[in-house]
């Protein structure tokens, strides 16, 4: 049996608004297998975008457990939590999220850099993940020198740089064009295939498609969860 890469528990998220508390998500159970490729789908205001800054350790939880990769994130303070989030998720965001003053090759050894990898180890794998993405040519590329969907590539292959367990794309095709978007897809899905856990958040029906699971959120709860 494959082991949990991501578990909510009972997890419940409330903010304060003056005098009025709002509960994002109330009581959420969510269990991810290792390999899994999984879509979390719900309209604004479902409490998706709180669920995906939970399970990505961009916020924590007012109640309840979140394990990730078998450690309970859900007490650890902000500098921990920050170490543990750099080492096990992997990020694709809408947005990209490059910095602009580096190259590619500089742009995917980053997450490496910060966590004090090996010049030697940085160098392989950097050279590794750029032959994955196909960007060879590109490596010296500043990111306004490449199209958005290259942009995104070297978002991908940065998102792979520490081996992370869990690959977190949010909307990773919003701010591209049909055709883009699904050659981005089909290389997300390739990486699946090649055994990576994706959690996949999105509002388009054709994207979550790709998953082999779907979990959908409305009112803050889980509603849905099919294979």
């Amino acid at each position: 049996m494959k082991k949990s890469v991501l578990k909510l528990e009972n997890v419940w998220k409330t903010y304060n608004l003056g005098d009025t508390k709002v509960n994002a998500i109330q009581g959420i159970n969510i269990d991810i297998k290792e390999g899994e490729f999984v879509s979390i789908v719900g309209s604004s205001g479902s409490g998706k975008s709180t669920t995906l800054n939970i399970i990505g350790a961009l916020d924590k939880p007012t109640k309840g457990k979140v394990f990730l990769d078998g450690i309970d994130i859900a007490p650890l303070d902000d500098s921990k939590l920050a170490r543990v989030r750099g080492k096990k998720i992997g990020f694709i965001f809408q947005t990209f999220n490059l910095n602009p003053n580096l190259s590619v090759y500089d742009n995917i050894a980053l997450p490496m850099k910060i966590h004090e990898y090996p010049r030697k180890e940085i160098k392989e794998k950097v050279e590794e993940l750029i032959k994955l993405v196909n960007l060879d040519h590109r490596v010296d590329h500043l990111p306004r020198q490449l199209s958005g969907g290259e942009r995104q590539r070297v978002a991908i292959a940065r998102s792979l740089s520490t081996e992370p367990a869990i690959l977190l794309a949010d909307e990773p095709t919003g701010n591209l064009d049909s055709k883009t978007g699904f050659a981005i897809m089909e290389l997300i899905s390739n990486l699946h295939k090649q055994g990576k856990t994706i959690i996949l958040v999105t509002h388009e029906a054709e994207v979550a498609k790709y998953a082999n699971r779907t979990i959908t959120l409305i009112d803050g709860k889980v509603k849905g969860d099919k294979t």
